[in-house]
């Protein structure tokens, strides 16, 4: 079983685990009633509509 010869250092641990950690610019969709841009597979904040529905004026 391999093991580790010296022990690894917070800055090239450091180092490793950042260049995993990017963030991306969130995926947006077109809203088909109000054309706005929102977030996927949630309520438009600009209408409230999701799927074709008035789920936030819903009484």
């Amino acid at each position: 079983m391999a093991v580790p010869k010296r022990k690894t250092s917070k800055a090239k641990t450091g180092s490793r685990k950042s260049a995993n950690m990017k963030m991306g610019a969130p995926g947006l969709s077109i809203c088909p009633q109000c054309h706005e841009p929102k977030l996927p597979h949630r309520v438009c904040p600009n209408c409230g509509y999701y799927d074709g529905k008035d789920v936030v004026n819903e009484n």
